[in-house]
């Protein structure tokens, strides 16, 4: 069973499900459903947590961290170096060296920026960082990021909170047969069937928010 177990970098899971934590009504919500997925990794938006807030009023007051480890994100960067910045401040703050890069490129699609992607990743791998980057389906990008040093390499299976599933699963195989390192679907997840999909194609795990946040009982 140890060899099931999945790797990324120096910390290693049970689950290949990671869920976020945005969308949900309240936060006594959110941690039911938490609880009820069974993930070990739990997303968190540092530019949407509140950091440094009053206690109480932060998203992470009300996770666990005994029981789960957070994964910050970059969510709402549009630039490398805003990206960056924000990387450092989840570090500083002790919350991990683990970090899921995000580099938006477009307010409406939330599609990634290519160019920022990569040269962020090149400059999150120097300083140390386990990057997990989201990316598009574009295999020759994937590629160039795993060769950038990225722990994981994260492409949308459809546009963020579109629940649409993976609409180029030729891609995701291109992809899954470029690269070495795991392979996790990011964005557009919308059902359990999404889920098997992925999985069945040989991704390595799956990353969902909207899905469980924006159902009817999320938990």
């Amino acid at each position: 069973m140890e060899d099931s177990r999945f790797k990324l970098g120096k910390h290693s899971f049970s689950s290949r499900l990671f869920v976020g934590t945005g969308k949900y009504q309240t936060f006594a919500l959110m941690e039911e459903a938490l609880k009820a997925s069974g993930a070990e990794v739990v997303t968190v938006a540092v530019r949407r947590a509140n950091v440094g807030g009053k206690p109480g009023e932060s998203l992470l007051d009300h996770i666990d961290t005994e029981k789960y480890t957070i994964l910050p994100n970059t969510a709402g960067c549009y630039s490398c170096d805003e990206a960056v910045r924000t990387a450092f401040l989840a570090r500083e703050m002790g919350i991990s060296d683990m970090v899921k890069l995000e580099v938006l490129g477009d307010e409406k699609t939330l599609l990634p920026d290519p160019i920022d992607t990569l040269k962020a990743t090149e400059i999150l791998v120097k300083e140390g960082f386990t990057v997990l980057v989201y990316t598009s389906d574009d295999p020759i990008a994937a590629r160039r990021l795993q060769d950038a040093g990225a722990t994981s390499v994260m492409p949308a299976g459809s546009p963020i909170g579109s629940g649409q599933g993976i609409l180029n699963q030729n891609n995701i195989r291109i992809i899954l047969e470029t690269l070495s390192v795991p392979v996790i679907v990011d964005a557009g997840v919308g059902t359990a069937s999404d889920v098997s999909i992925a999985m069945e194609l040989g991704c390595e795990g799956v990353l969902l928010n909207t899905g469980i946040a924006g159902a009817k009982d999320p938990v």
